[in-house]
């Protein structure tokens, strides 16, 4: 593996933790349902990040069908949240 693959690959692993950090200190201190729900979003599409990273890192490609996986089963989490809050919000 050639050296600029390791280090931007450790420089994007650098910025996901950073980001993970915030989408977890946003999911901790929001104010509201729905900025939980999106923080909560962002954290499973980090973690696919993550997923990506270590499969150029490792060459094991079976891994990208677990980060497809988990996008669309975050995407149904984020579409199921939504619902309940605008049922929520009418009920109000």
């Amino acid at each position: 593996m050639d050296k600029w693959l390791i280090v931007s690959i450790v420089i994007c692993s650098l910025c996901l933790f950073f980001s993970l950090a915030m989408a977890v200190a946003r999911l901790i201190i929001g104010p509201t349902l729905a900025d939980r729900v999106v923080a909560l979003d962002l954290i499973s599409f980090i973690t696919i990040g993550y997923i990506a990273l270590y499969t150029l890192y490792s060459g094991q490609m079976a891994l990208l069908d677990i980060a497809v996986t988990l996008g669309l089963v975050a995407f149904l989490g984020t579409i199921a949240f939504a619902r309940l809050i605008a049922k929520q919000s009418n009920e109000e």
